[in-house]
């Protein structure tokens, strides 16, 4: 039946899904295999919902459900694009993706520890950034001991490399 011949109380509205993380048009899509995993708990935590979704209001129903399929879609094409990276494969004693960095900004005394994530792993409160971040731009490809400075508008930030990890 057209659209046009449809109550206009009994049209569901298109559910607005809130983008993924941004990954450019052409970016590989690096994770962590810790980060695929949380991909795929993500999913299947997606799947439990939609499963036990309330009958009692099926207009409702529907329009979670299509919200959760919505979310599911841009999931599944972030699960289907993603690259596991092996961190064992990872030159240790450089700034690649997936390595946890101890470093000094500026003139602190207190060190700060980032690591080097896929964009839907990025969570500053974790002390995880993002390979597409600033941050993590300058710091690729250094080395223990090795400065790098990142230029925020004025000022810059100088960062000394006290130390690398993969774990």
């Amino acid at each position: 039946m057209s659209r046009g011949f449809v109550k206009e109380e009994d049209q569901e509205e298109i559910p607005m899904v809130p983008p993924r993380a941004d990954l450019p048009k052409g970016a590989v899509n690096y994770v962590t295999k810790i980060g695929y995993n949380n991909l795929l708990e993500e999913r299947n935590a997606l799947s439990v919902e939609k499963e036990s979704l309330q009958h009692d209001n099926e207009k409702e129903r529907r329009i979670a459900s299509n919200l959760i399929n919505a979310k599911l879609q841009l999931l599944n094409e972030r699960i289907s694009s993603a690259k596991i990276v092996d961190l064992s494969e990872q030159p240790q004693n450089e700034v690649r993706f997936g390595a946890t960095v101890l470093v000094v900004i500026d003139t602190t005394e207190t060190p700060q520890q980032f690591q080097i994530v896929g964009v839907d792993e990025a969570n500053i409160a974790k002390g995880k950034i993002s390979f597409l971040s600033p941050i993590a731009r300058v710091l690729i490809s250094k080395h223990v001991g090795d400065t790098a400075t990142l230029q925020l508008g004025n000022v810059e930030r100088v960062f000394k490399i006290m130390e690398i990890s993969y774990t």
